[in-house]
């Protein structure tokens, strides 16, 4: 009986698996029951074990063979990614930024992208592969991967627009912060150091507050405080005394904060204001009134050549064209973005753009 109850047993509860859907299986040849076992599962079969090894190794193991191009890339990536991550990587709400940060990392605010932090491509191409879309895991095909990731490239200034990534060329990319990264050598560099007993006595011989936080609004005001953060009444007064400033004539501040958070979608191409550099896209200072790609230093597509040499002047007019419709009202150009979705976004744009870079004299 007892050996009756305990087969009646195993056989119970390898029935209730396979209804709960547990994920096993009662093989045709079970594996050997070990001593308070069962003896379910069997081993897995190389198709099985090939659908789960699809890691990528930075050195290119794994790749499949395909390829993609940066302007296919964009198109997959506006119908699958931006939705999240922003038409250029910028982001939308709390989702992560893909792209900009350069040279960021070593600052009070440091923006780790695909372009200023990751080491490998290979991570780019295995996360897109593995995880990607946001609902629709593995459910781009290789090929498609590869455009992704090469829009990916473009958007953190790695590669041009025409740009064809594939499993040849793969290992060919470095990127930019690959050589900021290095072995954990903590076990030799810190462990020793922190491993002894703490001191608690004479650490050090005086203590002071050398700043307050000011800038962040947190240092709390207390009753006599004459740090920074103090406002003291006669200083309110004083204040409110004070004549208003003349206002200069320009753009109106309002359209200029608009077009400044609008300016986000920009920003992983263009650069605005004081030390702007070209990048991907030319550096706005002293676009408006100056004539179309004219800015020096920087290869312009033949389409905004031409428009300059007949005269195109960047203006309210012309800005607000070009921003609602930029591959359709200068045709063939290499702006890679769809276009602002209202007049007023543009108006707003325009306004930042005058006021953050100024104006061609």
């Amino acid at each position: 009986m007892l050996k009756s109850a305990k087969m009646m047993k195993n056989l119970t509860l390898s029935t209730a698996l396979v209804v709960l859907g547990a994920g096993f299986a009662v093989a045709e040849t079970p594996a050997q029951s070990r001593d308070g076992g069962f003896g379910l599962g069997r081993t897995a079969l190389p198709e099985e074990i090939a659908a789960w090894d699809i890691d990528i190794r930075p050195d290119g193991l794994g790749l499949p063979v395909g390829s993609g191009d940066v302007y296919t890339g964009e198109e997959l990536y506006i119908d699958n990614c931006a939705a999240c991550h922003g038409d250029f990587g910028e982001a939308v709400g709390r989702w992560p930024v893909l792209a900009g940060g350069r040279g960021t990392l070593d600052g009070e605010d440091p923006h780790k992208t695909i372009g200023s932090y990751w080491p490998y491509l290979s991570t780019v191409w295995d996360y897109v592969h593995r995880a990607m879309p946001y609902g629709g895991a593995q459910s781009l095909s290789d090929d498609e991967v590869y455009a992704i990731t090469a829009y990916l490239m473009y958007l953190n200034d790695m590669v041009d627009d025409d740009f064809e990534l594939s499993n040849e060329n793969f290992l060919e990319v470095a990127m930019p912060n690959e050589t900021a990264f290095f072995m954990d050598d903590r076990a030799s560099t810190e462990y020793t150091v922190f491993a002894g007993e703490p001191c608690m006595e004479n650490c050090a011989e005086s203590v002071s507050i050398t700043a307050r936080a000011t800038v962040l609004s947190v240092t709390p005001e207390t009753e006599g405080d004459t740090g920074a953060a103090a406002v003291t009444p006669a200083a309110v007064v004083e204040e409110a005394a004070a004549p208003e400033p003349a206002v200069a004539a320009g753009p109106d501040p309002a359209l200029v904060a608009a077009g400044e958070g609008l300016f986000r979608q920009c920003a992983s191409c263009h650069q605005i204001g004081e030390g702007a550099v070209n990048r991907t896209g030319p550096q706005l200072n002293n676009t408006y009134g100056a004539p179309v790609g004219s800015h020096e230093g920087f290869r312009y597509s033949p389409a905004f050549q031409q428009a300059g040499e007949s005269g195109m002047i960047w203006d309210d007019e012309t800005l607000t064209a070009f921003l609602l419709d930029p591959r359709g009202y200068i045709q063939g150009n290499r702006m890679a973005f769809r276009g602002l979705r209202s007049e007023e976004d543009a108006a707003a744009m325009v306004a930042y753009i005058r006021a953050a870079g100024g104006e061609a004299k």
